[in-house]
Order: structure tokens, then C-alpha cells, then sequence
């Protein structure tokens, strides 16, 4: 059993994603894995059917996934960062994630995967494994 009733999937590859991570430090029962671990994989398919390339944060005990935008804001509201700067990284999500991506040269875009979701029954059985080798704070692959 799990420490963690709650998980950020992120890009373990992109500074921008693993800084945004590093606030999960400020919240108990909060943990981080990497979107290329085996954990993160499985619970992507089991709740989507497919593996979007997305920042994904699960809430086991909200029954609820948030993903890209608004994984970033409930991120930035959990943590208690100022309203602004939620909403800025929530609105501008996309074309920050470009542009820490252009600078520090790592290849890929995330998908336009945005919203909040209920947490699938089959997402509910993959999250304990999920929640299992997740992190207090971000690593970076880089």
C-alpha cells in the first residue's frame, strides 16, 4: 500500500514538467512518476485505452484524472500558489511547454489531451501501482 492517494504523471525528459513537479513537495500524499515508466504506461492505458503524451495528475480518493492544462492548474492550486499564477500556467500551458521544449532541446509535443475526467474503474485497479513507484519529487532523465 501506497503512501500516495494521488499522482502526476509527467515528462521525466522536459525541465519545464519536472520543475512544475518539484511543488508537489509542498503536498503530502502527492507523488510523481515519469510518463516512460512502466507503472505510468499501464495506468494510461488502462484508463484511456492508449498512452497520451500528457500530463496526467490522478486523485484515487476524488475519482478524478486531470490532464494537461488542467493537470497544471490543480497542480498550482494544490501546492497554494497565487490564483494568477495558475491560471497563467493553466492558459498558456501549451506554448510554455513549447518553449522550454525548443530551448532545452528535447524532441516531441505533448498531445492536446486537456480536461478532467473520471477515474475508470480499470484506472482504479492500475493506481495502486501507479501510487506504488511514485516519487515525493520529480527525477529528471536529462
Amino acid at each position: 500500500m501506497s503512501d500516495y492517494h494521488a499522482a502526476l504523471v509527467y515528462d521525466g525528459e522536459c525541465p519545464f514538467c519536472s520543475a512544475a513537479a518539484t511543488a508537489l513537495r509542498r503536498l503530502d500524499g502527492v507523488g510523481a512518476i515519469a510518463w516512460g515508466d512502466d507503472p505510468a504506461q499501464a495506468f494510461l492505458e488502462a484508463q484511456f485505452g492508449e498512452t497520451p503524451f500528457a500530463l496526467v495528475f490522478a486523485d484515487n480518493r476524488e475519482e478524478r484524472v486531470y490532464v494537461g492544462r488542467e493537470a497544471a492548474r490543480e497542480l498550482c492550486d494544490r501546492a497554494g500558489m497565487p490564483v494568477l499564477v495558475g491560471d497563467i500556467v493553466g492558459d498558456n500551458y501549451e506554448s510554455l511547454a513549447d518553449a522550454i521544449r525548443r530551448v532545452t532541446g528535447v524532441e516531441g509535443e505533448p498531445e492536446p489531451y486537456h480536461g478532467t475526467y473520471p477515474l475508470s474503474e480499470a484506472g482504479m485497479e492500475a493506481f495502486g501501482e501507479l501510487a506504488a513507484n511514485a516519487w515525493h519529487t520529480a527525477k529528471v532523465g536529462r
